[in-house]
């Protein structure tokens, strides 16, 4: 009798154990199994989410069909208060495990954001009023509201920003990237102000600023930017007017139809360096690190005025004599292919 009990325990030890094995064998086989998805799928997770919903969702959307294996997978490994939020995007020949593994990681899709060199604070917003990434909410703010938000204690916008690509997330809003790049603008700024050469004509970093936002639209040829900062530091040194055309360009504003006439030259604006002395009140566009360290670190030397070349580098010239040598070589007889910034590749 002890014997026919025994043995039946016996088999039902062996069937139960024999189901949980083949019930681990499926668990496995499934956690590997590839997804059969025809085109890549994106799948969002809102801040908040709970892995429950989460998973709930992933049944919804057709990326898994055996939730309980999922969730025994996030259990057995701990993983089920790990999932970050953000959008992902999920490629044929992923695993469910590929799948949990990837939002527990945080590998959300990148999307990329850059504030061009040269550009002004007019053609920035505009770029980010387009951007359909980014969460609108600066379209409504002045300028004086939006340095308010950015908590900025300057006067105009122009220039705050540092010029280089951001990463940005669905959903970001365009403050908060505004944001950043004013805190890597300052930061970058301010540590040049820290190691900055001598003798420079500025009274404030933010000066610099202007100087390397000058710097940065009259030259593309990252080489030259020391030299010509060089010029304008020894003009200011030497009581000379900048005389730089792009500070007109800026002053002109919307009134600027691609040409500029003697009679701009002599109208007299903020930005106006043929009239007034010294640097205009603000920057005139935004600056990467380049042109802040050629601001802060220009070139040595004689050279005290410049013209554009016509392939996108300049002739320096220590004279005014040779100066308008140049200036009749070069500008009074244009070549056809003339262009006063370097050929974009």
């Amino acid at each position: 009798m002890l014997k026919k009990l025994f043995a039946g325990l016996l088999a039902v030890v062996v069937l139960v154990a024999g189901a949980g094995f083949v019930a681990w064998k499926q668990f496995n086989a499934y956690m590997a199994q590839p997804l059969s998805l025809s085109e890549p799928v994106q799948f969002s997770v809102a801040r908040g989410t709970s892995f429950g919903a989460m998973t709930s969702q992933l049944e919804a959307a057709g990326l898994i069909n055996q939730p309980i294996y999922f969730r025994l997978h996030a259990k057995l490994n701990k993983l089920q208060g790990k999932i970050k939020a953000g959008e992902y995007q999920f490629d044929s020949g992923v695993t469910p495990e590929d799948l949990l593994n990837s939002i527990v990681r945080g590998d959300t899709v990148k999307y990329y954001f850059t504030i061009v060199e040269g550009s002004n604070f007019r053609q920035l917003k505009a770029s980010l009023l387009k951007n359909d990434i980014l969460k609108q909410d600066i379209n409504d703010l002045s300028n004086d509201d939006l340095l308010q938000r950015l908590g900025v204690n300057q006067q105009h916008p122009e220039g705050l920003f540092l010029a280089e690509t951001y990463q940005i997330e669905r959903g970001m809003s365009a403050l908060s990237l505004l944001k950043r790049a004013n805190r890597s603008l300052m930061q970058e700024l301010e540590k040049g102000w820290q190691e900055k050469a001598a003798k420079l004509p500025y009274k404030s970093s933010y000066q610099a600023l202007t100087m390397a936002s000058i710097v940065e639209k009259e030259t593309g040829v990252a080489s030259e930017r020391p030299r010509i900062a060089g010029v304008f530091v020894r003009r200011l040194n030497l009581g000379m007017r900048l005389q730089t055309d792009p500070t007109v360009i800026y002053g002109m504003g919307e009134a600027y139809k691609g040409n500029i006439t003697r009679k701009d030259l002599r109208k007299p604006t903020a930005y106006n360096t043929y009239v007034i002395k010294g640097l205009p009140p603000t920057p005139i566009a935004m600056v990467g690190r380049e042109a802040i360290n050629a601001a802060l670190h220009p070139e040595m030397g004689k050279w005290l005025y410049f013209v554009a070349k016509g392939d996108g580098s300049h002739q320096f010239s220590t004279n005014l004599r040779d100066h308008n040598n140049a200036v009749r070589k070069y500008q009074l007889k244009r070549r056809k292919d003339y262009r006063s910034s370097p050929e974009k590749k």
